[in-house]
């Protein structure tokens, strides 16, 4: 059977709409990771699975450690469910989690929040909570040529230099409320920019990502070094799914984040260093054929967050050689799909789709239906079917 066959039967007692997770491309995407990893322990980005049963299936495979969640209630939550070591990988100003979180000794033990500036610092020391808050120092790693009128990268933390990082650690390390527990740097413009493009586009990702490596590695070691003269850190992390060997390369760090790499949506497929296999789809019933050469499925418009466009939609994935139209892309309610394959579609049909990007799919579907081979093995409730919405 080939992968839609495989699909179609595994799941022919279940009624469009709904989502699959492939676990056999996901245990293959899993230690294709632990490879590129070469012994750093990887942290799990949450965000990328907002499953919490996947979650914690891929935390008991050696080579994964910890979680970076996207909020502190979120990373509350995980710990009240039994999870360890959360990392918020982005500043709160929730000051009612962050009430929680100083007021719970096994929550503040299990959970550290980023900051990246004293007002952040301020913010949390003037909740006064009653046990001392671990927090995380967020590095700028985007790349800045040409006399800055070039960057690339997430505009996240305004530290960039040693010195800045120093004294931030200073400041830290003069709040008893406050413990410095690590620090991180995202290069965005590596790890999500796939560099497996053709043309000059391509040539000129390749040429900034080479560069940039260059740049961050000196830079985040020396900021590295400045800031344990302050602290004893117990992490540095780094990257993401599309940078893990060549983050892990830096002596400075301890560990990588990645999350996409499990589900391997779209977005994943432009990279030369690693190939994943699809694992997370979800799949769409024929509902009209309003044409020769055309078919339309219930939903779809599911785009990815960034900056809109056609990069952002789902990818109609199986039977292959579909296509949107160009005038209604996906659509609310119903999507038109062209394509020499829609001939052979009739109606109630699955037309398969691949999101892309990875965990924002699972905000749509409150279940994902685990599939093993040609069958459904499990049903595990997403965030969204535990009732839990974070942002």
């Amino acid at each position: 059977m080939d992968d839609r066959q495989r699909l179609d039967r595994a799941t022919a007692h279940l009624e469009p709409p709904f989502a699959v997770l492939d676990m056999d491309a996901l245990r293959s995407n899993a230690a294709a990771m632990v490879r590129r990893a070469r012994g750093k322990p990887i942290r799990v980005a949450s965000k990328s699975i907002r499953c919490r049963p996947v979650l914690e299936r891929v935390l008991a495979v050696d080579g994964f450690s910890g979680v970076m969640a996207f909020t502190l209630p979120e990373a509350l939550w995980l710990v009240s469910t039994g999870l360890r070591d959360v990392l918020v990988a982005y500043p709160t100003a929730d000051r009612t989690a962050l009430r929680a979180l100083g007021s719970d000794e096994a929550a503040a033990r299990e959970i550290t929040v980023t900051v990246d500036s004293p007002e952040h610092l301020d913010l949390i020391e003037s909740l006064r909570t009653p046990h001392p808050i671990r927090v995380c120092l967020d590095i700028d790693a985007g790349f800045v040529a040409f006399g800055g009128r070039f960057r690339a990268g997430a505009l996240r933390s305004p530290v960039r230099e040693p010195e800045q990082a120093a004294a931030v650690a200073a400041d830290v390390a003069g709040r008893p409320g406050l413990r410095l527990a690590g620090l991180m740097a995202y290069e965005a413009q590596i790890a999500g920019v796939g560099d497996d493009v053709p043309g000059p586009y391509g040539r000129a990702v390749r040429w900034m990502q080479q560069r940039s490596r260059r740049e961050l590695a000196v830079r985040r070691g020396r900021i590295v070094r400045a800031v344990r003269q302050v602290a004893d850190l117990e992490f540095v992390n780094g990257g993401g799914t599309g940078s893990i060997e060549k983050t892990i390369a830096e002596r400075a760090i301890t560990e990588v984040a990645a999350g996409s790499g499990f589900f391997h949506p779209r977005l994943f497929d432009f990279y030369r260093g690693f190939t994943g296999r699809p694992a997370a789809l979800f799949a769409l019933p024929v509902v009209r054929r309003p044409a020769p050469g055309v078919v339309t499925v219930l939903g779809g418009g599911y785009p990815a967050s960034g900056a809109a466009g056609p990069t952002r939609l789902p990818q109609p994935y199986l039977p292959e050689g579909l296509r949107y139209h160009p005038d209604e892309g996906a659509g609310e309610v119903q999507t038109p799909l062209l394509g020499e394959a829609a001939t052979g579609l009739r109606l109630g049909d699955r037309v398969w789709f691949r999101h892309a990007k990875a965990g924002e799919l699972c905000e749509r579907f409150p279940v994902l239906h685990l599939v093993e081979g040609d069958r459904v093995a499990e049903e595990v409730p997403t965030y969204r079917g535990e009732g839990m919405t974070f942002l």
